[in-house]
C-alpha cells in the first residue's frame, strides 16, 4: 500500500463550517470546485485505503468508491428542511455476497465540521432481516455477549445501540435468557470522535482500528443472512 492517508485539509472543515450557514445554491456553485477537489476526491481516496486495510480482516466488506460513498445531495422529497446539501461526507461498506434484501450489517464513517463519526452495524434491517437476526440471538445470545463484552469493543465503542422495543416481540418468551436482545430493532455501535482528526493523519489508523474492532460483531449479525437468504416465516411473525 502507498503512505497512509494524511488526513483531509483545513479547508474541507471550513467548507462544512460556512455550508452550515450557507446552504443553499446561490453559495455553494461557486464553490463545487473546493468540494470536489478538498472533500469528496480525498473521501474516495481514503475509502480506497480502508479497503486496501479491510482485505487482511474483512475483505467480503470492501466497496468501491462510487458505491461506498453516500450522496452529498439531500432527499428533500418528504423533508421540512429543503437544505439542498449535506454538512458531512459519509461512506458504508456491506458484505458483498449480501442480496439488497437482506443486506445485513456494515461498517460506516463520516466526517464533518463537528464530529468523525464511526460505527457498524444494522440501522435500518427489513423485518425478515430483523427476524432472522433475533431468531439467531436467541439461540447464540452468549457469543453475542462475549462480542460485545470484548476489550477493545469496550473501549474503542462502548455499548451497543439500536431503537428498542417495550416488550418482546411476538414468537418469543418474555422469559428468554436473550430477552433483552430480542427487543432490538436496530443493532449497531457507534462512537464520535472529535473534529480535527478528520485533519490528522492518525484519521486512518483510527478508523480501521475500530472497524477491525466490531468485524466480530458484522460477522455474528450477518451470519444467519449469508445461510439464509430466504428465512421462512409466519406472517404474524413481523411485528417488530
Amino acid at each position: 500500500m502507498s503512505s497512509a492517508f494524511p488526513g483531509f485539509s483545513a479547508e474541507s472543515l471550513q467548507f462544512f463550517r460556512s455550508l452550515a450557514r450557507n446552504n443553499n445554491r446561490e453559495w455553494f456553485l461557486p464553490r463545487k470546485p473546493v468540494f470536489e477537489q478538498q472533500v469528496k476526491q480525498p473521501m474516495y481516496g481514503l475509502v480506497n485505503r480502508l479497503n486496501g486495510a479491510m482485505a487482511r480482516f474483512a475483505p467480503d466488506y470492501r466497496t468501491e468508491p462510487a458505491k461506498a460513498v453516500y450522496r452529498f445531495y439531500r432527499d428533500t422529497r418528504f423533508s421540512k428542511d429543503k437544505s439542498p446539501y449535506k454538512t458531512h461526507m459519509a461512506a458504508s461498506f456491506r458484505h458483498r455476497h449480501l442480496s439488497s434484501e437482506a443486506a445485513g450489517g456494515g461498517f460506516y464513517f463520516a466526517i464533518s465540521h463537528k464530529e468523525v463519526a464511526i460505527g457498524g452495524g444494522m440501522y435500518m434491517p427489513s423485518p425478515q432481516t430483523l427476524l432472522a437476526v433475533r431468531r439467531h440471538l436467541a439461540q447464540n445470545h452468549r457469543e453475542f455477549r462475549k462480542i460485545l463484552a470484548a476489550k477493545q469493543v469496550r473501549s474503542l465503542l462502548g455499548e451497543v445501540h439500536g431503537e428498542r422495543l417495550t416488550r418482546v416481540p411476538k414468537g418469543f418468551s418474555p422469559e428468554h435468557p436473550a430477552a433483552d436482545l430480542l427487543k432490538h430493532k436496530q443493532l449497531y455501535l457507534y462512537i464520535e470522535l472529535p473534529p480535527d482528526l478528520a485533519t490528522s493523519a492518525n484519521l486512518e489508523k483510527e478508523i480501521v482500528t475500530r472497524f477491525k474492532a466490531m468485524t466480530p460483531f458484522l460477522e455474528f449479525l450477518n451470519a444467519p443472512l449469508a445461510r439464509e437468504k430466504k428465512p421462512r416465516i409466519d406472517p404474524g411473525e413481523l411485528l417488530i
